[in-house]
């Protein structure tokens, strides 16, 4: 275990973008549009916190590594198709993804934290240490969601009225202007919709809901599962993956989220 933690400590490289017809190359699936866990350099190699665990994988199990750029509603197809191995993508364990793919034990938790329209915010007396409990307690908030997805559900799972977004840069655009007050979704959303709009937004970082993630496969494969979660039982362990990504990530990630590091990720 040591020699793999040296190996990746001296390299943080994408590990061996060998040929798709090496039998032995391990095909890892993620959409590299996701800053900083799936995205690519400025000479377009594959990184991010994704790319290092996909990495890091592959030096446990003795296998190079094949990152594929699949787009992210195209992974599961590609799982069940055999395109690929597995994917290290950010994927959010739930029932529904579980009726077609095998998923590993989590390893991260993406918390749902809310971008508020800060007037609204002040004239109710949140700030960013706020609970959810207080914002659910104001009655009269213009909720904003993305069809179908968390924004929308969440409020709604709560009895609120949500006004439906067709995207995420409309629903931004609307908490930023005034004409909806709050918009639920995954941090990196926010941040970027607050970062883009400091004057006139804001977080609050209480979560509605923690999501596990976790590497996933096709069906039936218990092996990979097998070794995904024995490689994930390691990332706690004295100089495990957990302290090398935040010793490589944690600025990154205080920029861009301001106040927390990976561990923001890695507690439920």
């Amino acid at each position: 275990m040591k020699k793999i933690i040296l190996a990746f400590i001296l390299s943080f490289t994408v590990l061996g973008l060998a040929a798709c017809d090496d039998d032995d190359t391990l095909r890892v699936a993620m959409d590299l549009i996701y800053p900083p866990f799936e995205t690519v350099d400025p000479n377009n190699k594959p990184e991010g916190i994704s790319v290092d665990i996909a990495d890091a994988f592959g030096e446990y199990l003795g296998r190079d590594v094949e990152i594929v750029n699949t787009d992210f509603q195209s992974i599961i197809p590609a799982l069940r198709s055999g395109e690929v191995d597995i994917a290290i993508a950010s994927m959010s364990i739930t029932e529904d993804r579980m009726t077609s793919v095998d998923f590993s034990n989590p390893y991260f938790y993406f918390k749902i934290i809310s971008l508020l329209n800060k007037d609204f915010a002040t004239e109710n007396e949140l700030d960013e240490d706020s609970t959810i409990e207080d914002l659910l307690a104001i009655d009269d908030v213009n909720y904003i969601g993305i069809v179908s997805q968390v924004s929308t559900s969440i409020p709604e799972s709560y009895g609120k009225d949500v006004i439906a977004a067709t995207d995420l840069g409309t629903a931004v655009e609307s908490v930023a202007q005034g004409t909806a007050d709050v918009l639920l979704m995954s941090a990196n959303p926010v941040l970027d919709g607050y970062n883009a709009n400091p004057d006139t937004t804001m977080v609050l970082w209480d979560s509605f809901v923690s999501s596990p993630i976790g590497m996933a496969t096709n069906k039936g494969n218990s092996e990979l599962i097998a070794e995904a979660n024995a490689f994930i039982d390691t990332f706690d362990d004295d100089g495990g993956l957990y302290e090398l990504l935040k010793a490589r990530w944690d600025d990154v990630l205080l920029e861009r989220l301001g106040r927390y590091g990976l561990d923001f990720y890695i507690n439920e």
